[in-house]
């Protein structure tokens, strides 16, 4: 019985998934050949079929010379049980699909030179007219006349968009992956800077180009910067977007190599060695360089182009998010704790309060980050417009990942559509997991209970984002939900351990070491508490 309900239960939630979109599939096929091509209709005509098998296949007519208002002009017997393709303009689509009918046309296409909108017309003419009706692209019907011929067989159906998508899931795996791993690599960063493992030259290569945030002004400073940032994006977008794409680009291939060299020291690989006139150069470097600057340059080159640029895209996101995660160090749980709400009050201030004061009601940080111009499937209540020719791409941020929606078949044909995750949402959190995984290290916590529950609270946090993105069918700041759930967490742990006070203060780097100044000028101390102490 138990059983039942569940089964029931998650089939009600399947199919309250299930959305109707007003994007569909038109199949044009000559018996050998066949082609998909974006069509938009509005099920308050007769709907169409939800899957190709059940699609009705009609002879394909072209009646493009005309924009059938009335009858005259058109042969009967030329019409008369077929699909037909005709010119929008001159009167309204309830007019046209009457047309249709009276000559007795199985379904109506209206080629289009504008943008494709959601056919609509007064309530009383939807009941008039019993044969599909939809919309398509002028320049597809021409692509297709030239690659059938005159021979031409159609088939048109809609199938339904689940809310519910394997791009979350693979999101998902993509954010929790990139915290697990960058925490990983900063403890042990951390324990090899304490066991003094040399990467040469007298440096220790964990500490090579680490940033220490243990000042609350400098928080405040960092916060306040990011905020302004943010403004002047918001106003000068057309002309720093494309400082941040070279800035991204410079800092993702360095953030790629420096994840492929420690890959590579990980497996054992030689470096591979040679001098020229005293100055040593490494193979492994060289080659590594060549490849991660070849990745940023073609992602630069191609970054408008959506149907797979978004894999690189993705590949030097995550090694940027590792990057930053090994590099910027938090000292201790107060400034995490600082950082993770001023953050959060800046997530919540610039999605939700910013609308109220913008001219066009989109909140400052959605206009940055899809850009103020962006091209592509615009979207109003139940009204969709597709352009009906390629439009010009418009410049985006570099500041997301970017997974297609695989279920969304008709939705990518006429336009790409992506599940989206801010680099910030996994680098905000991630500092603070990166924080857990470094005390882990000092307090010599074998089981890692530290960093493990705190990934735990993120993988927690993250669901809860989706679960309420698609119970309200927006957009939501994944901060609002990430950060209580890893600072409670992290909180909880600390103190049902008694280890409160350790983890609140953590430690300000002032063991003596050659090759790092000390955090405190003037100071000089041991450890602010014992590295070694036997912890599970």
């Amino acid at each position: 019985m138990d059983r039942a309900v569940k089964i029931v239960l998650f089939s009600v939630i399947f199919l309250a998934s299930q959305i109707n979109c007003q994007e569909a599939i038109l199949r044009i096929s000559n018996g050998n050949t066949e082609r998909d091509y974006c069509i938009v209709h509005n099920h308050s005509w007769t709907p169409l079929s939800e899957t190709l098998d059940a699609a009705l296949q009609y002879p394909l007519v072209n009646l493009t010379s005309t924009v059938l208002c009335n009858t005259s002009g058109v042969n009967p017997d030329l019409v008369n049980g077929k699909a037909v393709v005709v010119m929008r303009g001159d009167c309204d689509f309830s007019q046209k699909a009457r047309v249709a009918q009276s000559l007795n046309a199985t379904a109506l296409l209206i080629a289009s030179n504008k943008a494709l909108t959601t056919p609509t017309a007064n309530d009383s003419e939807y009941a008039k007219v019993h044969i599909p009706l939809a919309l398509m692209r002028y320049r597809d019907f021409l692509e297709a006349q030239q690659m059938f011929g005159d021979v031409m067989q159609a088939k048109l159906y809609a199938p339904p968009n689940s809310k519910i998508d394997a791009s979350i899931a693979v999101m998902l795996l993509i954010a929790i992956v990139t915290i697990a791993l960058g925490g990983y690599w900063s403890g042990t960063c951390e324990r090899d800077r304490l066991n003094g493992v040399s990467g040469g030259g007298g440096e220790s290569k964990a500490d090579s180009g680490e940033l220490f945030l243990y000042s609350p002004l400098k928080v405040v400073f960092f916060v306040a910067l990011m905020c302004g940032m943010l403004v002047l994006m918001y106003f000068f977008y057309s002309v720093l977007v494309y400082v941040i794409i070279v800035i991204f680009c410079l800092a993702s291939a360095s953030a790629l190599f420096s994840c492929f060299d420690a890959v590579l020291d990980l497996v054992g690989c030689g470096t591979g060695s040679f001098s020229i006139q005293s100055h040593n150069f490494s193979v492994r470097s060289i080659i590594l360089a060549a490849v991660c600057i070849t990745i940023a340059v073609v992602w630069g080159v191609y970054r408008n182009e959506d149907r797979w640029i978004w894999i690189l895209q993705d590949l030097l996101g995550v090694a940027f998010c590792l990057n930053f995660m090994k590099t910027i160090s938090l000292s201790n749980f107060k400034i995490c704790v600082i950082l993770l709400s001023l953050l959060l009050l800046y997530d919540v201030f610039f999605v939700f309060i910013t609308p109220f004061f913008t001219k066009n009601g989109v909140s400052i940080m959605v206009q940055v980050a899809l850009g103020p111009d962006a091209s592509g499937e615009k979207t109003q209540g139940n009204m969709v417009e597709v352009p009906a020719e390629p439009q010009a791409p418009s410049e985006k941020l570099p500041v997301v990942m970017r997974v297609p929606r695989f279920s969304a078949w008709a939705q990518n044909l006429c336009m790409m559509q992506f599940s989206i995750l801010g680099y910030g949402d996994i680098i905000v959190p991630g500092l603070l997991v990166a924080y857990c995984s470094r005390f882990d290290v000092w307090i010599n916590s074998r089981r890692k209970v530290y960093f493990v529950s705190c990934c735990i609270a993120y993988f927690l946090g993250m669901i809860l984002t989706f679960a309420v993105m698609l119970l309200s069918g927006m957009g939501q700041p994944a901060l609002l939900y990430l950060v209580p759930f890893t600072l409670i967490t992290c909180a909880v742990v600390a103190a049902c351990r008694g280890e409160m006070r350790q983890f609140w203060a953590g430690t300000t780097y002032e063991v003596l070491d050659s090759s790092r100044e000390p955090l405190l000028p003037g100071v000089i101390l041991t450890e602010t508490f014992p590295l070694h102490r036997s912890c599970l």
